[in-house]
This record gives structure tokens, C-alpha cells and sequence, in this order.
């Protein structure tokens, strides 16, 4: 048995292309993806730096008090909120806003302003700044009049104002939506995997290959030359996974969360399916090798298309209308398993996800059995 596993380990990764597209293909489309996303790829780990929003201070009238008390509040802000551009004259400042190399004009008075010239994230961000400013500046004034002797109180607990809402997913992640085609990657890559196990199981059959008539009068079980290739065709995969996610976390730095172990079991039952899903395909009917490898190609980019693959959106349009092919498709269901590691942790979701894809195993191995057996040759 060890004989076979070895010349079967050798035949498959001698084999160069069934090698290309099992493992080279996703690392080329996965920096394919990183350069078209650009930065915003890199958003998808939740670990970039934030960009402060460019602001410029036209300074009107500082005499007032309400004016100096807003002046300071900009300077004291956080230089990871906003960036603070300084020019000679409004004329020059107007000039970059009209040129979007700043987002807005704050203008220091005594009722302080905001110019922008367009709506966007960094626009609100400077509107709330300021709304949060005004508020604060009436609740003060409201508290100095009504109730002075809590004035120093209501200062106090202002500069010991802390954030208490910081946008993170429930995993301690930032959302992304170009994350979701990295995993729908991985899932794919994954489901590559039945190329390696269609060529594999067409050598079993003696009507496909020569080597196939040798291997069909053996005494060795069916069986036992089903779950032989297997163990050898999944541990080749489950290296050339490991590989493109190394690449994926430590060279485009894309996260994939930090529990290792789950994500080394969604990993190992994403190779699995992917080579039973070629086994299960190669020893089904009397199929040339090239049909097979067709089937196995739809089998690959389908899946991959409905888990968002091509359109980050697709997968949740499917859960809305129609979720049960998101449960059925192993490709979705990867996806799935992946983004709960790292994006937030649903341990619930979590093992349904590997229970959905222990169960296809199961199947595929299964028919795959029950067909290979029923194969009687009068002659070749």
C-alpha cells in the first residue's frame, strides 16, 4: 500500500498542469486582485492605518472667546482624526478644496462654520466634529448659567471624554467588502482541488488508461485504492491551501483572523471536498477524461461565481431570495467558514458550516464507492 501511495504522490506532483491550477493559478489571481483593489485590498484586514481627513482653519475673528475655545479644540483634536493644512489666505484654501486636496474649510469665528463642496465620509466627519463642538459649547454655557458651581465638574468630565464606540465588526475586525473576494479566492482554490482528483480517479477505470486496466485486476479493495488516492491527493492540496494562505496573510496581508486551529480544520475539510468532489466526478459514467475535466471546471468556477468570486455582492443576493443554494454550494459555504474567522466569530455558524462539509464528503466518497464497484470489463 505504501508503494502506491508513493508513485502516486510522484505522479501528481509531476504532473504540471494539473499542479498550475491547483495551486500557482490562485496565487497569480490573488495579487491579481490585490493590485486591482489597491488599497482598499488592504482594508480588508482591518489592520490598515486610518487616513486623517485633510482640513483647512481660516482663521475670521479670534477675539471672541467662543471663537479661541474653537481654535483650541481643532489644535487639541486627534492628529489620527483630522490633518490640519495651514495656508496664507482663504483664497488659497478655497483653491484646494475646489482641487479636493483638502475636504472642507473650518472657519474660526464667534459662530464657527464649515464649507465643503461635496458630500462624502470625510465630510460628515468634519460636520460631526463640529456639531459635536456646538453641543458641547451649549451644554457649558447652559450649565455656567443655571447650576455654576457644577461648571468645574462638567469641564472635568469633558477632557476626560473618552471613545466609547469604535466601528469594529464583532470579531475585533474592520468590514470590508473586498475581503469577501479574497475568501471567495480561498474557496475557490479549495474547490481546484478536482483536478488533482479527476485525473486520479480516471486511473482507475481500465476502459480510460492503461493504467487503470493494471490497477483494475488488482486484489487491492476499490476502496482501499479510493481512500489511498485520497489521503495523497488531500495532503497535496492541503499544502498547496497552506501556501496561498501564507501568501495571502504575511506578503498582501490580508487577515484571515488569528484562531489557527479553526482555520487549519476549515482548511483541511475545503481541500477534502474539493477531492471528493474529482474522485466523485472522475469515476461517475463512461466519460472521455476531457469531459470530465470540463465538469470539473464548472464545478470549480460556478460555485466560486455564486460565493462571490466575480461579484463580492452575489453570495447575499442569493441569501435573500434564495438561501438554500448557499447552503448547498461548498464554495458559499467555505466563504462562509472563512469570514467567521475573520471577521467575527459565530462558533454556531461556524460548525455548520464544517458539518455541511463533512456530510458532502461523506456522499462524494460514498457514490464515488458504489460506482467504481459496479464496473465489470468483458475485455479491453
Amino acid at each position: 500500500m505504501l508503494h502506491l501511495l508513493k508513485y502516486q504522490f510522484l505522479q501528481t506532483i509531476r504532473s504540471r498542469s494539473i499542479m498550475f491550477w491547483a495551486l500557482a493559478f490562485p496565487l497569480i489571481l490573488g495579487t491579481l486582485f490585490y493590485v486591482s483593489f489597491g488599497n482598499t485590498g488592504l482594508a480588508g484586514t482591518g489592520e490598515t492605518d486610518w487616513e486623517p481627513v485633510p482640513v483647512a482653519i481660516v482663521t475670521v475673528d479670534s477675539s471672541s472667546a467662543n471663537a479661541a475655545s474653537f481654535l483650541t479644540f481643532l489644535n487639541e483634536t486627534d492628529q489620527d482624526m483630522i490633518d490640519i493644512h495651514s495656508y496664507k489666505t482663504e483664497k488659497a484654501a478655497k483653491k484646494s478644496l475646489r482641487r479636493e486636496e483638502i475636504s472642507g474649510i473650518y472657519y474660526v469665528k464667534s459662530v464657527p462654520s464649515l464649507t465643503i463642496v461635496s458630500n462624502g465620509i470625510n465630510q460628515s466627519i468634519l460636520s460631526s466634529l463640529l456639531d459635536s463642538y456646538e453641543k458641547n459649547a451649549d451644554m457649558i454655557r447652559d450649565i455656567a448659567t443655571q447650576h455654576p458651581e457644577k461648571l468645574s465638574d462638567a469641564l472635568a468630565s469633558l477632557n476626560d471624554y473618552q471613545t466609547l464606540v469604535k466601528e469594529k465588526s464583532l470579531g475585533g475586525h474592520s468590514l470590508d467588502p473586498t475581503l469577501t473576494y479574497f475568501l471567495a479566492l480561498i474557496a475557490f482554490a479549495c474547490l481546484s482541488g478536482v483536478y488533482l482528483s479527476i485525473h486520479s480517479a480516471v486511473q482507475l477505470q481500465a476502459n480510460l488508461s492503461a493504467l487503470g486496466e493494471r490497477r483494475s485486476i488488482t486484489p487491492t479493495h476499490k476502496l482501499s485504492l479510493i481512500l489511498g488516492d485520497l489521503l495523497v491527493l488531500e495532503s497535496i492540496h492541503f499544502v498547496n491551501i497552506l501556501i496561498l494562505e501564507l501568501y495571502l496573510t504575511q506578503v498582501l496581508h490580508i487577515s484571515l483572523g488569528h484562531d489557527i486551529p479553526k482555520l487549519l480544520l476549515i482548511t483541511f475539510m475545503g481541500t477534502l471536498i474539493g477531492i471528493c468532489l474529482g474522485i466523485l466526478i472522475g469515476c461517475a459514467g463512461k466519460l472521455s477524461y476531457s469531459v470530465k475535466s470540463g465538469i470539473g471546471v464548472l464545478v470549480t468556477l460556478l460555485p466560486s461565481f455564486l460565493a462571490g468570486l466575480m461579484f463580492g455582492g452575489m453570495k447575499n443576493v442569493i441569501e435573500q431570495h434564495c438561501p438554500v443554494i448557499n447552503r448547498i454550494n461548498p464554495a458559499s459555504v467555505l466563504s462562509d467558514a472563512f469570514y467567521c474567522l475573520s471577521v467575527y466569530d459565530d462558533a454556531v455558524r461556524y460548525r455548520r458550516c464544517i458539518l455541511i462539509l463533512v456530510i458532502m464528503c461523506l456522499l462524494c466518497i460514498s457514490f464515488s464507492f458504489l460506482m467504481i464497484r459496479r464496473e465489470r470489463y468483458d475485455s479491453i
